[in-house]
């Protein structure tokens, strides 16, 4: 049966993303503030249908802890459900720091170039993160909020891979606070697995990290501590056995 709602899944998502993608195209001229609702539809679409067609439900908490003001969101990673989530959730317009490669993906590419995120040129070394301070900074200035995932790649339920620095590099660049994220999203939409299992994914706002003052290195151990923690206490029995790397 899960194999079953899993291809409608993926056929539904396949088939939405075609027309939404050139609806994006089209309506390429308005401003950013209208398209955004309009393109992020597209997430919120397949929000519902994993949870309509394969019962993926969510909750929320520490909401609260969501500032009115800027600030950067450091995000677990484990599956492709989180990154449709969270622009669809958040109070402010997200922008992701992904490769600039991804514009190439027929569709979903183009949509998210027209997105005005932070892509990065890795040819460019050194001078990537240099890039990702200054449109990061302009991006703050605009209202939106920088999201990273600092792990890098997605992680297994009960995994921590190594948390790199550039989201805390940025956070004390910029001066902006970080509000880091937990979640569960893997126990139901596991990474690279085409089999979607039903549940419930709960999403933990941590109070956000004042950058002021700390190095980066200590804003990431910060950052680090909370979301592994509560990694924890979202799904103990994923770390009884020791090591998590």
């Amino acid at each position: 049966m899960a194999a079953i709602r899993s291809f409608f899944l993926t056929l539904f998502l396949t088939v939405t993303v075609i027309p939404y993608a050139l609806a994006c195209v089209l309506w390429a001229p308005l401003p950013l503030r209208i398209r955004y609702p309009l393109t992020t539809g597209w997430a919120a679409l397949a929000i519902w249908a994993a949870r309509v067609i394969t019962g993926i439900r969510w909750q929320v908490k520490g909401a609260e802890n969501l500032p009115d003001g800027p600030a950067i969101v450091l995000a677990k990673h484990q599956s492709a459900w989180e990154t449709l989530f969270l622009p669809i959730f958040l109070p402010r317009e997200a922008c992701f720091i992904y490769k600039r490669e991804l514009h190439r993906i027929p569709f979903f590419g183009w949509g998210l170039a027209l997105l005005r995120m932070i892509p990065i040129d890795r040819a460019k070394g050194r001078d990537a993160f240099e890039q990702v301070v200054r449109v990061g900074q302009q991006r703050l200035d605009e209202g939106r909020w920088p999201v990273i995932f600092p792990e890098g790649t997605r992680m297994p339920p009960g995994k921590t891979g190594r948390y790199k620095m550039g989201g805390a590099l940025l956070a004390t660049r910029t001066g902006a606070v970080v509000i880091p994220i937990a979640h569960n999203a893997g126990e139901c939409w596991p990474r690279n697995a085409f089999i979607k299992k039903p549940g419930l994914v709960t999403v933990s706002i941590g109070p956000p990290i004042d950058s002021a003052g700390l190095s980066a290195e200590a804003l990431n151990r910060k950052v680090q501590q909370w979301i592994e923690d509560e990694m924890r206490r979202l799904n103990p029995e994923r770390y009884e056995s020791g090591s998590t790397t």
